[in-house]
């Protein structure tokens, strides 16, 4: 009999369970033995057996709507050296697997492609993340994402009506590591007063200064405008722009297994609330700002009906690649047709990891939800009675006023 385990790597997204149900269903159906194996690759890599669990269609047919994962996650990384990985594919080779169903995002998809490198295990790898930043193609989001943008939304607009209805500020910074997108289909859904992504400064490091200049900036225009209040989303992305000197936590900020910086570890949204709080009271306003950092929350919740199709199609789709002798690939789905893509073709040729998706600023998408930001303009200061306005609300004189935020608008950041 051949033997099928599912493993699930990096941080939870919604839909897990789905794929597992998906995935577990339809291999047993089609004469597997399923192994689930608990909390990534963490246990393989110690040479350890007993951290499996034989899966049984009772174990999966009531799972597919639950957030979170019954096989939990970890972001062990076998890749660390060669040492590890030959620990899981030896562990892997004991337990009998002959078929291996890995999901995660992009460090995942690396270990998955390791060990279909190394080994005659055959491996499918189902991608899955709400930062939406894996390299598949523009049109195709990784699963999770859109539950997690549908519940970011909810939680933004309740911000929103918060704000209007105590005249106060929120900084929110999603989840996201260096792609925008979450932050970006937040506030863009929400309506929120602006939103701020690493994409758009097109230089490798980008000034605290600036980042606050800009929400400065769409503070006093909403004040011109009369209104006091606002939610401006900043997507995570930005602290990898920063220069480390600005941010000292940065130099000892703890790292995952991966050694990616743990982004929530760094309260950016703390630091932007305090500089511009600080930056107001000594023009003598003052303005209530309170800061939120978004993203845990989105990660366990129960999977929209969107993601819930997905990922039925995606565990289905990954059984039968591995059956139709197929291996080292990407599972994705497209206009409703099964697309593999090769490990090889997501991969940086220099780096030799997973190439990330960003948003890109040149779309029509991205131009859309700039339109219906609340930020500095180029005819903002073309009018000399809009330009009296903006000046007189951040109680600064217009030369001042030009002075400090004329860069904003004048060419590229």
């Amino acid at each position: 009999m051949n033997t099928l385990a599912i493993l699930v790597g990096g941080g939870p997204a919604p839909g897990i369970n789905t794929v597992i149900a998906s995935v577990g269903i339809e291999a047993l159906n089609r004469g597997f033995k399923v192994l689930g194996i608990q909390d990534g690759f963490k246990w393989l890599v110690r040479g350890d057996t007993t951290h499996v669990q034989q899966l049984q269609l009772g174990d999966l047919t009531h799972i597919h709507l639950d957030g979170g994962s019954i096989l939990g996650t970890s972001r062990e990384n076998p890749t660390k050296s060669q040492k590890a990985m030959q620990a899981v594919i030896d562990t892997l080779q004991k337990l009998g697997v002959t078929h291996l169903v890995t999901i995660g995002g992009d460090d995942t998809a690396l270990s998955s492609s390791y060990v279909a490198g190394q080994s005659d295990i055959r491996t499918v790898h189902v991608p899955k993340t709400i930062d939406n930043d894996l390299p598949l193609p523009e049109h195709v989001p990784t699963f999770g994402f859109q539950t997690a943008r549908s519940e970011g939304t909810l939680l933004v607009q309740n911000l929103m009506e918060d704000a209007r209805s105590t005249l106060r500020w929120y900084i929110v910074v999603a989840m996201g590591r260096k792609a925008g997108h979450l932050a970006l289909g937040i506030g863009k859904a929400a309506g929120a007063t602006l939103t701020l992504i690493a994409e758009e400064f097109r230089q490798d490091r980008v000034p605290f200064a600036t980042i606050c200049d800009i929400i400065e900036a769409s503070i006093i225009k909403r004040r011109a405008a009369g209104r006091y209040f606002g939610v401006a989303v900043l997507a995570e992305g930005l602290i990898e722009k920063l220069d480390p000197a600005e941010l000292a936590e940065l130099q000892d900020v703890e790292r995952d297994d991966h050694g990616h910086i743990r982004f929530a570890e760094i309260d950016l949204a703390r630091k932007v609330k305090a500089e511009l709080q600080g930056r107001f009271l000594q023009r003598g306003i003052k303005i209530a700002i309170t800061n939120k950092n978004l993203g845990y929350e989105l990660r366990c919740c129960p999977p929209v009906a969107f993601d819930v199709e997905y990922c039925r199609d995606l565990g289905y789709a990954a059984v039968s690649f591995l059956l139709s002798g197929g291996s080292s690939a990407i599972i994705t789905v497209q206009d409703g047709e099964v697309v593999p893509i090769s490990f090889e073709d997501i991969r940086d040729k220099e780096t030799g990891k997973t190439r990330v998706r960003l948003v890109d600023i040149s779309s029509e998408s991205y131009r859309i939800a700039r339109k219906y930001m609340i930020r500095l303009e180029q005819a903002d200061l073309q009018s000399g009675q809009q330009l009296r306005l903006l000046a007189k609300a951040g109680n600064m004189d217009v030369e001042t006023f030009k002075r400090r935020f004329a860069y904003l608008v004048e060419g590229e950041r």
